[in-house]
């Protein structure tokens, strides 16, 4: 567990999501699709609650209380940033059981959830390369999407200095393409060449910097995930 996390994000870590926990003061969304609290965020820090009162979260807002101290205001940055990054994980999981568990249905279901598929299987196709127990805890989801199109030695080589190195993820990216000429022969690996129209590639540009991936990438994880997907169709009865 990443340092700076207190017990109760710990807790809320292991409890089923959706779950209502005591202390929280959580409440649902109003049937009429009004913006009403959702939960609250432990400002506090060392398991203690916060004199200042509680950070409020709506779905489309953040509510801070008055006179918060910057160390109450610097732990909820990374309590906010940790549930989004494991996010990230959470969504590949859950695609990932769906295409197990209801391979004529999860398609469907997605769709009634409004979840983006291109997204969600971008998702789903890192979390594949990275069983969980090859995951950094202490690296994002980011981190990993950077070398999941490598073998899973160089992965885990890149993931290690990044991770010892403390490197960002753009730091992580540099690297890789700094050493790929020389790593790169002596290497298995294929040249394809692909000619297409400035349009398609303006959209495909788009769509890898909305995933936060380079083109390149983007292609890979894209072309890979739905391969993946035609042959676990073919696979089925």
């Amino acid at each position: 567990m990443p340092d700076g996390v207190d017990r109760r994000t710990r807790t809320a870590e292991r409890a089923p999501l959706g779950a209502t926990r005591r202390g929280t003061n959580e409440t649902r969304a109003n049937g009429d699709g009004q913006d009403a609290p959702t939960t609250t965020l432990h400002n506090g820090q060392n398991g203690r609650p916060s004199p200042y009162g509680r950070a409020i979260t709506r779905r489309t807002s953040l509510s801070l209380p008055p006179g918060l101290p910057l160390s109450e205001w610097r732990h909820l940055g990374r309590q906010m940033y940790l549930i989004a990054d494991s996010s990230a994980w959470w969504l590949g999981d859950w695609l990932i059981y769906g295409q197990t568990h209801y391979p004529d249905r999860y398609k469907r279901a997605i769709t009634e959830t409004s979840l983006d598929y291109q997204t969600l299987r971008n998702y789903a196709w890192i979390a594949r390369k990275f069983p969980q127990s090859r995951r950094r805890a202490k690296l994002s989801f980011q981190h990993h999407a950077e070398v999941a199109g490598l073998p899973p030695e160089e992965q885990d080589t890149w993931l290690t200095r990044a991770e010892l190195g403390g490197w960002s993820r753009n730091e992580l990216r540099s690297r890789i393409r700094a050493g790929r000429n020389g790593e790169l022969p002596g290497k298995d690996v294929s040249l394809v060449r692909m000619d297409v129209v400035a349009e398609r590639k303006e959209r495909w540009q788009k769509a890898a910097e909305a995933a936060e991936l380079e083109l390149q990438a983007w292609i890979v994880a894209t072309l890979d995930s739905a391969a993946m997907e035609a042959i676990d169709e073919g696979d089925q009865p």
